[in-house]
């Protein structure tokens, strides 16, 4: 079992400028709550309770006002600056220490997921033993991103590429990763590409090569959002906004994810009420716990 998760909230958001010239990304709202719930609540979706945040140098205090330590969460969330990017798999050297030769999840913290039966995928996912596992989820523009090739009949992933130019699949990798604790070793022995950063195909493709490299599937009920772009930002925002509205329930509300999961009680909840003051995300919280 998956018990330590990271999420990478550094990077500049350049494409998102100029909102981004002042606020981290991951700190902006999508909807009505920071873009940073969302992936957090995938890493609780999973069960991981011991979360490393890795964050642009001089934004720390920004986060620790908003996620102190994660005891109101029943988690255990710690950080690292990142004083500037240097690729995904940089996530796992600078996170050595807290990955301490265990096995790791990490997800992008631009990346949105939601779909019904998500709890049931991520918990066989943070189940890994050996190996690597990737989450994938069917694009129509499989050329902006990194894809797989799968054998139909076995499953087998035959190839990864990153960001075809012809079509190869249509099977996108999505920001979320499951590492044995091989991949800081790995991570170590990478070399930089053209652009000069450590790059996660690299990565994944190591564990292909030995064999060890396997997925899962976010089914058609499924959605799976990169909020990386003005207009992908927006779309996500507006997707929540119709989903939460419609059904009366939330999504990615952190405490309501531990309260059921058993990891905080009603008094923790109620301090949380006090920590966000009157607003509808509190009154939510009140819903709760009557």
């Amino acid at each position: 079992m998956i018990k330590k998760g990271i999420i990478l909230a550094g990077g500049m958001g350049t494409r998102m400028s100029p909102l981004t010239k002042a606020v981290n990304k991951q700190l902006l709202p999508i909807y009505d709550k920071p873009l940073i719930y969302y992936p957090l609540s995938i890493l609780m979706l999973s069960k991981i309770k011991d979360i490393l945040i890795i964050v642009n140098k001089g934004q720390l205090d920004q986060y620790k006002k908003l996620l102190p330590n994660g005891k109101n969460l029943g988690l255990k969330i710690s950080y690292i600056e990142q004083d500037k990017p240097r690729g995904l798999p940089d996530a796992f050297i600078l996170g050595e220490k807290f990955i301490n030769k265990q096995n790791v999840a990490m997800i992008l913290g631009d990346n949105f997921f939601y779909g019904q039966s998500l709890s049931i995928l991520l918990e066989k996912c943070a189940k890994l033993v050996k190996g690597a596992k990737i989450v994938l989820h069917n694009v129509q523009n499989p050329e902006l991103f990194g894809v797989a090739k799968i054998n139909k009949k076995s499953k087998k992933i035959l190839k990864i590429i990153e960001k075809p130019k012809k079509f190869v699949s249509n099977h996108a990798i999505t920001g979320l990763y499951f590492f044995d604790k091989k991949v800081v070793d790995y991570a170590k022995k990478l070399k930089p590409s053209k652009r000069g950063e450590l790059e996660i195909i690299d990565l994944i493709n190591k564990y292909k090569k030995n064999k060890s490299l396997s997925s899962e599937f976010i089914g058609r009920g499924g959605a799976w959002l990169d909020t990386g772009s003005i207009s992908d930002y927006y779309k996500t925002s507006a997707f929540v906004q119709a989903i939460e509205n419609r059904q009366g329930l939330k999504i990615a509300c952190l405490e309501e994810i531990s309260f059921l999961n058993g990891w905080i009680k009603k008094k923790q909840i109620n301090n949380q009420i006090n920590f966000y003051g009157k607003c509808e995300y509190s009154n939510y919280l009140k819903k709760l716990i009557k």
